[in-house]
């Protein structure tokens, strides 16, 4: 599942390609069809990310709510438009560009008090400025539950997924199971701090890279990480590889229906 900094990126393009234009929108698919019939020839007037949330908002009460899930993609093409490949949901077409969506788990469209009750489930988002880091310590001070499953909790954290989760706790040697309670205030404020900077170069990057200088493959001379998600990564979908730090072998194992991956000795994990 695309984790917050590809919908951010995905916000970016939209609002570069499309923001503050007249937008064709159809659906060749036919399940968006009454909202496409709406919005057809309306200036998007910005598009913007919360987490996995994506808005593209053309008036207060006329607001595309995208939630990519598992299988949700979008592609994009310079003109002229070709004709549907698959199920496109929704489509639209600017003065450049064109954009197809494809198997969203949602594509729906919301009156304000509706994206305020989407955004009123979420937590705040490290790649949103305005977000409050103090309303996931609040949550997570008090929380029986183990960091890797808060961090996953989109309602107590927007926009981490699996990746970020198991890259972040290694970056910061802390266990997967420690209970969000026994986490210190200055490990929460760093752990932010940390997540907002890597999450950034994720938009930036259009991939996921968390490895230190120290450890890169050009310092150490190791061969490039292959991997079809990209990117340089100290333990996620590396089990049994060495630690790119100790050295020991990284171990993984199922956690509330994802796959968790750490170090046994850097992090010190107790049994899954």
């Amino acid at each position: 599942m695309p984790e917050g900094n590809t919908t951010h990126r995905l916000a970016q393009r939209h609002q570069r390609y499309y923001g503050g234009s007249p937008v064709g929108v159809s659906s060749p698919q036919g399940r968006f069809t009454a909202a496409a019939a709406v919005l057809d020839g309306l200036v998007l007037q910005r598009a913007e990310a919360h987490g996995k949330h994506l808005f593209h908002i053309y008036r207060p009460d006329l607001v595309v709510h995208v939630h990519l899930g598992l299988y949700g993609a979008f592609t994009e093409a310079v003109l002229p438009v070709q004709p549907p490949r698959g199920q496109v949901r929704m489509r639209l077409i600017g003065a450049t560009y064109w954009t197809d969506l494809r198997g969203p788990t949602a594509c729906e469209l919301l009156t304000e008090p509706e994206v305020a009750s989407v955004l009123a489930r979420l937590g705040p988002d490290p790649l949103r400025r305005d977000d409050d880091p103090d309303r996931a310590w609040a949550k997570i001070s008090r929380s029986r539950a183990p960091l890797a499953t808060l961090l996953m909790d989109q309602s107590v954290l927007a926009g981490v997924g699996n990746v970020y989760r198991a890259e972040l706790l290694f970056r910061h040697q802390l266990d997967p199971l420690l209970p969000g309670r026994d986490l210190r205030a200055d490990q929460w404020a760093a752990l932010w701090s940390d997540l907002a900077e890597l999450m950034a170069d994720g938009v930036r990057r259009g991939r996921i890279d968390t490895v230190r200088a120290e450890h890169d493959p050009i310092r150490t001379g190791r061969a490039p990480r292959q991997d079809r998600h990209g990117g340089e990564v100290y333990v996620y979908r590396r089990a049994g590889a060495p630690c790119l730090v100790c050295g020991t072998a990284i171990v993984t194992a199922p956690h509330a229906a994802r796959k968790l991956y750490w170090c046994p000795r850097c992090q010190r994990c107790r049994a899954v």
